[in-house]
């Protein structure tokens, strides 16, 4: 069912998302509940998992298809690009209580069954990533990237309450009801991996600490000492994709690893 958020008012969603246009060759189209979302699917690997990456607000599917998408191929893992309503080549309006409502749409399309997905969300994306693990709590795993655990703190950074025609009480209540990443990950029964570094100048790294704390286990926190909030990945190139193969070797091996 669609949302019905206070939420999703146009004063916020202009204020909260930074969406532009982006093409890119071979898009793999999936039918969202406002119309085409612009993803991309590596299907290569028949026997291997399947992540579906959830990116940051000032990005698209394309800013993932070189240094990223080609590390996760050379894992032997499939890699499913979700797009957002109204970036890169999707139709629509962002407005982030509806845009949950996108995710069994991409999940469905992805052909997999949620034991063998891993859904990774970075900053932003870490609210629709934790969507996904809270209504597919059996699939393999879950990566959080500089995520987000409060998201009514990001919310009052971009406006005040009676700019929605609201009051803080009816705001908190509602992103608590929709937005609740505490009950969301308390549900999740894949393995978890936080990682955020501890110079976050956007996303604060005490988040992931809080994230990694609502986690249920098996579960890790890794916190990069270099690197911010945009850079956390080019920094720590070698180490961080050395985490995301021991966790991804981890989720295959069903927790035989340690």
């Amino acid at each position: 069912m669609e949302h019905e958020s206070i939420l999703d008012h146009p004063t916020l969603s202009a204020r909260l998302f930074y969406a532009w246009p982006n093409r890119f060759p071979d898009p793999f189209f999936v039918q969202g509940k406002a119309g085409k979302l612009g993803c991309w699917y590596n299907r290569a690997f028949p026997s291997g998992l399947t992540m579906i990456h959830f990116h940051g607000n000032g990005e698209t599917v394309a800013d993932y298809l070189d240094t990223f998408a080609g590390h996760i191929a050379a894992l032997g893992m499939n890699l499913l690009l979700a797009e957002y309503r109204g970036y890169g080549m999707s139709d629509g309006e962002p407005s982030i209580a509806a845009m949950l409502d996108d995710i069994p749409a991409i999940l469905e399309a992805s052909g997999v069954e949620p034991s063998r997905l891993i859904f990774f969300g970075r900053s932003l994306g870490s609210i629709f990533a934790a969507h996904a693990a809270f209504l597919y709590p059996h699939a393999a795993g879950l990566v959080l990237e500089s995520g987000i655990a409060d998201p009514l703190e990001r919310v009052l950074l971009r406006v005040e309450p009676w700019q929605l025609d609201t009051t803080l009480d009816v705001l908190q209540a509602e992103t608590d009801r929709v937005l609740n990443q505490r009950q969301k990950l308390a549900e999740f029964r894949g393995r978890t991996l936080v990682m955020h570094t501890r110079n976050d100048d956007i996303v604060p790294f005490t988040h992931g600490v809080q994230l990694h704390a609502w986690a249920a286990e098996p579960k890790e926190l890794v916190v990069f000492e270099r690197g911010d909030h945009n850079n956390i990945m080019e920094v720590n190139r070698e180490a961080y994709f050395e985490h995301v193969e021991r966790f991804s070797r981890m989720c295959l091996s069903n927790g035989s690893e340690t």
